[in-house]
């Protein structure tokens, strides 16, 4: 891959221990190895101190496994002398060459995420680019010439550029920065050339007055021979919004804390203080809006038997290899692999742009109605793979286990020292979740039941979702494999 950039000065040797401490870096327990660092460009407009810029630096890894390639970002603020403020964020001191009198210009070089003084010059860039003329994020400019990076911003919106930055800490894959009560920025740092699906449908469903996302104000590119490599996109900040994973957490605890509370010790989930069921309907409601947004603004297709016949087969190679990982998964191999033979029976299904990773985490309640984020999919897939066409019952199955979680999450978070009072527990939480999702099905639906074909379409997908889970959960939580295998057994 070639870009506009060049060589950077930034010390190739100063970068593996960055790398490996960083929340970001998505090759943790590997063994790799930098095999060179790109200067794609310089931010514009910005004061003389810091220089702020953006290196692109390139990962091989060693140990034989896919991907054997990747490259991450690095924004960094330039500063001729140590800011004692950003030694948390300190990545290297350095020569970036002769400077204008011909001499050493030795910098401090400081990831920009932390330095408000840097953020603010990106901002600023935003704000300085004109509106565009229509031309979408999903269009693919190839080895565009010209500036080396390239601020866009959608029209309708004025920018806060005095706004101050905080970096959002709780963030695993990317970097986000809040500027004030106006915007948020997120810094994608594992960098593919090609459109970001998260930039593509922020973008489509902004221009077509979508109710249900964040609005997308602008994002940041550069050029390459494989086509962009889109850096960071700026959204409206919804301050005031509420996480639905929390949300549900808290409706857990309501109906346990109410039942335990209650003469009897029983409660049933519409019945708690905490029903969270006319939430869990609007969502639904909310998910179709986008899902038909989705269809009338990107290409549909249709699986046909055959393809439905390989989507089975695909399903049913993940659950003979995730059993060897987890051996319980053995005993419901019958049962799952004729759910997945099902999908080869339907005379077709419709395919279209999903979230591809949609759970509670990914949704948001603002005082007005639920907007739904981080439309990226999968991480670990590869970007054409995420721009694929799926299912949209992909979608709602991920959120009908996401329900189970948050009911699992409070009764494992809080253990119960009596056996038959643990047991109790979990049946409430375990009705809480299947009125939770029923509610969220029929707002999906308009209150209408699934046909045969829905049913057998789901039932797969949500299968789909809990093998992968069990495997998950085996590798890093092993405490929480029971509610996987539990949704399995209940099938």
């Amino acid at each position: 891959m070639t870009t506009p950039g060049s060589t950077s000065p930034l010390p190739v040797d100063t970068l593996p221990a960055h790398l490996a401490a960083a929340r970001w870096f998505g090759g943790k327990g590997r063994e790799f190895t930098v095999t060179g660092v790109t200067r794609l460009g310089e931010i514009p407009g910005g004061p003389p101190e810091p220089r702020v810029v953006v290196d692109l630096v390139e990962v091989r890894y060693d140990d034989g496994a896919e991907p054997a390639h990747e490259l991450y970002q690095l924004p960094l603020a330039l500063y001729e002398h140590p800011q004692e403020r950003l030694s948390h964020a300190f990545i290297s001191w350095h020569d970036e060459g002769p400077g204008t009198d011909g001499t050493e210009h030795w910098v401090h070089a400081y990831d920009a995420v932390h330095d408000r003084e840097a953020m603010a010059v990106w901002l600023a860039a935003f704000a300085a680019a004109e509106p565009d003329d229509g031309d979408s994020a999903g269009e693919d400019r190839g080895g565009a010439a010209g500036d080396p990076l390239l601020f866009h911003r959608l029209a309708g919106h004025e920018l806060a550029v005095d706004a101050t930055s905080t970096p959002f800490s709780g963030e695993q894959s990317n970097s986000s920065v809040m500027f004030g009560d106006d915007a948020l920025m997120k810094v994608f740092r594992k960098v593919t050339p090609g459109v970001n699906p998260d930039v593509e449908i922020h973008d489509a469903l902004t221009r077509a007055g979508s109710e249900h996302v964040a609005a997308l104000y602008g994002w940041l590119e550069a050029p390459s021979d494989e086509g962009p490599l889109q850096l960071a996109m700026l959204q409206q900040f919804l301050k005031t919004a509420s996480d639905g994973f929390e949300l549900a957490l808290a409706s857990v605890r309501g109906l346990l804390a109410d039942a335990e509370a209650s003469a009897d010790g029983e409660l049933p989930a519409d019945e708690a203080g905490g029903d969270f069921a006319d939430e869990a309907y609007r969502l639904g409601a909310s998910l179709a809006d986008v899902h038909e947004a989705l269809r009338h603004h990107f290409p549909t297709g249709r699986r046909d038997t055959d393809a439905l016949g390989a989507l089975a087969r695909t399903m049913t190679d993940r659950l003979r290899d995730a059993t060897a990982v987890v051996p319980e998964l053995a005993e419901h191999t019958d049962r799952l692999t004729a759910t997945y033979a099902a999908l080869a029976r339907l005379p077709g299904a419709l395919v279209q742009r999903v979230h591809g990773d949609l759970h509670l985490g990914q949704t948001l309640r603002t005082v007005v109605n639920w907007k739904i984020v981080d439309f990226e999919g999968e991480p670990a897939k590869p970007l054409a793979d995420r721009r694929e066409p799926d299912s949209p019952w992909r979608d709602v199955a991920g959120m009908l286990r996401s329900f189970d979680y948050a009911a699992h999450a409070v009764v494992l978070a809080t253990p119960s020292l009596d056996p038959e009072e643990g047991e109790h527990r979990r049946d409430r939480a375990v009705a809480w979740a299947q009125h939770n999702a029923t509610a969220f099905l029929a707002g999906y639906t308009g209150d209408r039941d699934l046909t045969a074909d829905e049913q057998a379409l789901l039932a797969a997908y949500v299968a789909d979702k809990a093998v992968y889970e069990a495997v998950y959960e085996a590798r890093n939580r092993p405490g929480w494999l029971r509610i996987p295998l539990a949704a399995l057994a209940a099938l």
